[in-house]
């Protein structure tokens, strides 16, 4: 009899330790997926159409799975280039993130400016090698102790 309450004591709190140390917490974030989307299908892009661009298809989220849709032809903006969407993971999650226009002479621009940026940068590390040279060969001052190792 005495010791049916204690095992009766021992099962409730048996139970009521795991309950006790599983907490989850599931915070559903608008516009985030928590699974990662399949690759992309191969879709063979029909042909050239003047004044439209050819957007590819992707993977949408219904809120359950993954659906893909086809891809489409948009009408084409003069000085603009499509940049299409792209499934980007952020935040714990997966978001999509829409095509949109980019004006096509700020990206020329751009290569341009890289260009001569990469230009300037091998010219500059090209006068920063020989002025390295000249200053460890005789070109002018030598660190102490470094003439008697033969550095200078």
């Amino acid at each position: 009899m005495k010791a049916t309450p204690f095992i009766l004591a021992a099962l409730l709190a048996a139970a009521a330790l795991p309950a006790a140390a599983q907490v989850s917490v599931n915070i559903n974030v608008p516009g985030l997926v928590q699974i990662a989307p399949p690759q992309p299908r191969f879709e063979r892009m029909p042909g050239p159409r003047a004044g439209q661009v050819w957007v590819p298809g992707r993977w949408q989220w219904n809120g359950r799975d993954y659906v893909w849709a086809g891809g489409h032809w948009l009408q084409g903006r003069p000085d603009y280039a499509y940049a299409p969407g792209q499934w980007i993971q952020a935040d714990g999650g997966w978001r999509w993130r829409e095509g949109d226009w980019r004006r096509a002479e700020r990206r020329e621009a751009r290569r341009e400016e890289r260009r001569d940026d990469r230009r300037y940068d091998r010219h500059e590390r090209r006068y920063d090698r020989h002025e390295r040279h000249d200053d460890h060969h005789g070109g002018g001052h030598c660190p102490p102790g470094q003439a008697k190792k033969g550095n200078c």
